[in-house]
């Protein structure tokens, strides 16, 4: 009996500290993330992102750094805001693993967008980031998406934040 209290124990301490790890790393990077994106804030963007960043568009078949991600970045919010366009991101997990500075997490994004003549459009995409604790903030190490084959449908079967 003292050994199933111990187990019981040991694994509701593992979920608490998972639950915590978790509230922080949506504290430091995913909520800092999605204001950003929908402020066309491309340094707030990139803040959550190590120096060392490596960024994949697998769609676009490319693998960049901090320099260029941070450049096209930039653009896109100068662009954004030129054509009067909002957006806005909303995220959703499939699995987060997070232990000792290091977490993996995987889930489904959707965007949305309006131009200035009111005209909204919706997509869809799988991401993967590996995240890392530098001095004590958690930031994005690696960051890859790809839209293909993903939909709604697997948007709104995943855990919400």
């Amino acid at each position: 009996m003292r050994q199933l209290i111990l187990f019981a124990f040991i694994v509701l301490s593992g979920t608490v500290q998972a639950q915590d790890l978790q509230k922080e790393i949506n504290d430091q990077v995913w909520i800092p993330f999605i204001r950003s994106f929908g402020n066309h804030d491309a340094d707030g963007f990139l803040a959550v992102h190590s120096r060392d960043v490596i960024r994949s568009s697998r769609d676009g078949k490319e693998i960049i750094g901090w320099e260029t991600y941070l450049e096209n970045q930039r653009a896109y919010s100068r662009q954004s805001k030129a054509s009067g366009r909002s957006h806005s991101i909303e995220l959703r997990f499939i699995e987060r693993i997070a232990a000792d500075g290091r977490a993996i997490e995987t889930g489904i994004y959707k965007t949305s967008s309006v131009d200035k003549e009111g005209k909204a459009r919706a997509g869809f995409g799988k991401f993967l980031v590996v995240l890392r604790k530098e001095a004590g903030i958690w930031k994005i190490l690696v960051d890859t998406d790809a839209s293909e084959g993903v939909g709604e449908k697997e948007f709104l079967a995943a855990k919400e934040m």
